[in-house]
């Protein structure tokens, strides 16, 4: 009795990503870069599952030809949106407008080939940075008082 035949018919395993009924939703918006289909999904599992975001949804900008991502990151909290681009993709000034223009703050995010998310808050115009906040010590006088114990 051989055991071949039931070898060769084994399943390979599904990938649980493109099966994903969010997955399947955002290939439905037929943007055309299954790189960025991809990062946007990975975003929206960091955002709804790891960040417990509120409220958060998927569109497509048709300017722009990408999945955008908007959601809450608190509770009645203002909507955010949310650029998701593989870090392979350039992405101008002018994209970046677009996305701005629709009058919520925006997150890019930076997806790594091995998943890795970076997010970076985009303002319009200038803004003042906050205050660091932790233990932060005065190097100079800390110098001064080492001089001081040498001499």
């Amino acid at each position: 009795m051989s055991e071949s035949g039931d070898e060769s018919e084994k399943k390979q395993p599904t990938n649980w990503i493109q099966q994903h009924p969010v997955y399947q939703g955002m290939k439905s918006l037929e943007v055309g870069d299954s790189a960025q289909i991809h990062a946007a999904f990975l975003v929206y599992m960091d955002l709804s599952e790891a960040r417990h975001w509120n409220e958060v949804s998927y569109m497509k900008s048709p300017e722009l030809e990408v999945v955008l991502l908007e959601g809450r990151e608190i509770e009645g909290g203002p909507v955010q949106t949310v650029l998701p681009l593989p870090v392979h993709q350039n992405v101008n000034h002018r994209s970046l407008r677009r996305v701005l223009d629709r009058g919520f703050p925006l997150l890019l995010c930076a997806v790594g080939s091995d998943s890795t998310l970076v997010y970076q808050r985009m303002t319009d115009g200038l803004v003042t940075p906050d205050p660091p906040v932790g233990p932060f010590q005065d190097v100079d006088r800390r110098h001064q008082r080492k001089r001081r114990q040498q001499d």
